[in-house]
């Protein structure tokens, strides 16, 4: 609930700055916790870049205070290896390799690699060596892209 509530908030102000908000992760801890926030471009993301985003967004988050307890902001490109977490993630990646990890076992198995073969209103294909399996994509507790090294 707080990620979609800082999504509503961050997104446009990344947005206006020309960068996508990819992913938002909170974890809090006794002490402080930690807000990152992961942006992109077309043009890949600079340390400046994650300075010009972060100012901004300090700006919004002093202003509104969705967080009640103390915590660090972190802005960062999403990497080569990023989490794919909704729909349009998936979309925009189809065809490259992925790892997948279900809530439920589907098939006996929770762990599943392979090429990102389609992806569907609800559900994604992966083609595997053993053929093809169908995952909900609301059943997927975490989801990364397999580089090609």
């Amino acid at each position: 609930m707080l990620r979609e509530q800082l999504g509503e908030l961050l997104g446009p102000v990344v947005a206006n700055l020309g960068y996508e908000l990819w992913e938002i992760e909170y974890a809090p801890r006794a002490g402080g916790g930690l807000l990152r926030l992961y942006i992109d471009s077309p043009d890949g993301i600079s340390l400046d870049d994650c300075e010009r985003v972060s100012r901004a967004v300090s700006a919004v988050l002093d202003e509104a205070d969705p967080i009640p307890n103390e915590y660090t902001l972190e802005v960062s490109s999403p990497g080569l290896d990023r989490v794919l977490r909704t729909r349009a993630h998936f979309e925009r990646f189809n065809g490259e390799r992925v790892k997948v990890e279900m809530i439920q076992q589907i098939n006996g198995r929770k762990r599943f690699q392979g090429r990102l073969k389609q992806v569907g209103e609800s559900e994604i294909t992966l083609e595997m060596d053993g053929g093809e399996v169908s995952l909900p994509i609301e059943d997927i507790h975490r989801a990364r892209l397999v580089p090609d090294v």
